[in-house]
């Protein structure tokens, strides 16, 4: 298989590359990575931490903004960038838009919530995994959570900046969904993928893969409810049930 797709199975950004090879239909092998032991596996990819990295044929593209371009340009069937000059231009301009202002600021919102409780949060990381793995990431999770602290500034006094950029995103595709839900055009594109790959975590739809431990934790139960009633989550939950394909995963 010449497609790999090096990921966090729990993560928005990542559910943006993985959702962009499912459009497209594309058969791929997934390398589901541990928040902390990622760090040298993707360091050796790229000489960075971040995730996604998808390797084709030898070739590296880091980060789910490159990884679609790469995928538009080697499979361009199914498109996600429309045709029309003008629209493939604003369809990436929205694509900036979460990408660099809503989207790192959601992940922080969510995680001053939802680390609260570290024992589901390992759950949530490690789902992908075996038993035994899931296990050892449980006793090592307090380490990986103060390291995640640091790293992503999960300070409390960014909160309310974190949560008014994710109200901006889904204020945004409240106001700017055209009739058929579509952000741009008049079909389904690259904004449409972005914007809702980056905002499931105000829903966790039952299309965005690998879905949630049950029971919940009370932490992500009102993380939830915060969300509930905005009409962006709406526009969230409803493109997936549209337009989330089942996955183009090869199995080992």
């Amino acid at each position: 298989m010449s497609l790999e797709l090096y990921q966090f199975a729990f993560s928005h950004f990542n559910e943006k590359a993985r959702w962009a090879l499912d459009h497209k239909g594309i058969p791929h092998r997934r390398r589901s990575l541990l928040p902390g032991p990622h760090v040298p596996v993707v360091k050796r990819l790229t000489g960075k931490t971040e995730t996604p990295v998808l390797v084709d044929e030898g070739q590296v593209i880091a980060g789910s903004a490159a990884i679609i371009d790469h995928l538009e340009d080697r499979h361009p069937e199914r498109p996600l960038y429309p045709r029309r000059p003008e629209w493939r231009r604003r369809a990436l301009e929205i694509q900036r838009f979460f990408d660099e202002e809503v989207g790192a600021e959601a992940r922080r919102a969510f995680f001053l919530d939802f680390l609260d409780d570290g024992a589901y949060a390992a759950r949530c990381f490690a789902a992908a995994f075996g038993p035994a793995t899931r296990g050892f990431y449980a006793l090592s999770f307090p380490l990986t959570r103060i390291i995640m602290r640091k790293q992503m500034a999960l300070e409390p006094r960014f909160a309310e900046q974190a949560q008014a950029a994710l109200r901006r995103g889904l204020d945004f595709v409240a106001e700017n969904a055209g009739p058929d839900g579509f952000l741009v055009g008049d079909a389904f594109s690259v904004a449409d993928l972005t914007a809702a790959s980056l905002l499931q975590l105000v829903a966790f739809p039952p299309e965005a893969p690998p879905g949630l431990p049950e029971p919940r934790s009370a932490a992500l139960q009102r993380w939830l409810g915060r969300w509930r009633e905005h009409p962006g989550t709406a526009w969230v939950i409803t493109t997936y049930r549209t337009h989330r394909p089942a996955s183009a995963e090869v199995k080992e």
